[in-house]
Parts: structure tokens; sequence; C-alpha cells
């Protein structure tokens, strides 16, 4: 299955709702550095990040219970990974508060909040969408 670029808005929403994620700070603008996969007009899986020069937040992790523990995680988190080593980013942050062991396999490392840099700080996901309990992880690319 082939993952691409800029998935449509409302599937997307749809997609992070079945799966308990936030959607009330996705744009249109951010689906540019979002990514999706499945067949069809439903989306199987989605991943996207937030650019910051060389720091970026990995967000909307989201596969479909149907294809839950399939690789399409992985698969989607090295494709985003990819992009943004493509971009120039030297740092990958992303906070959960259900997959912590999923991206300590794949080479993430949890820091303290206050270690985030400032545009990290800046978006709404660090700001206010996840709780302050959730787990701040970073990998270096």
């Amino acid at each position: 299955m082939d993952i691409f670029a800029s998935p449509n808005e409302p599937a997307v929403k749809q997609l992070l709702s079945e799966s308990g994620l936030p959607i009330e700070d996705i744009t249109a603008q951010h689906l540019h550095h979002f990514f999706g996969c499945g067949s069809g007009p439903e989306l199987e899986g989605v991943i996207g990040l937030e650019l910051f020069g060389e720091a970026a937040l990995l967000r909307s992790l989201a596969v479909a219970a149907s294809r839950r523990d399939s690789g399409l995680g992985s698969r989607l988190v090295a494709h985003a990974e990819g992009h943004a080593q493509e971009q120039g980013v030297q740092s990958l942050f992303l906070l959960t508060t259900t997959a912590e062991k999923f991206f300590l396999r794949r080479g993430y490392s949890r820091i303290p909040r206050d270690e985030a840099p400032a545009a990290i700080k800046s978006t709404s996901e660090f700001s206010g969408i996840c709780p302050v309990s959730s787990a701040f992880m970073v990998k270096y690319l």
C-alpha cells in the first residue's frame, strides 16, 4: 500500500476522531506535511509533521482498527522521518499519552518538557491540546 502526501481533511479528521486523537487544530495548511495511506475513500493510516527549521513535531499518527498490528504505523513513522530529514530536520519531537513504548522501540527517548525548543512549545499540541502528563519524546535524525 502506497503512502501519499496531503490526504484530504475530512478523511484525516475522521480517522483521528475514530482513534481518539485531537482534531480541533487540524487545518488544510497542516495537511501539506501530512501523509496517508489506504485504498478507496477512507484512510487506513495517517501521520503529520509540523516543521520549524531544524526541529519538527511528529503528530497525529493513527491507524484504522482493522490495520493495527500490521506494521502500518511503523511504515508511516519511517516515511515521516524520511520526509523530515529531506526538509533539514535534525530533531523530531512528539507528545503521546498511549504510544510511548511504540516510539521507544523506534529510537525515540523521553525528555523533560522544559527541554522543548520554543517553536515546539508554541504549538497548540504542546501548549494546550495534549495533557501535561503526556510523554514528551525526541529522536535525533
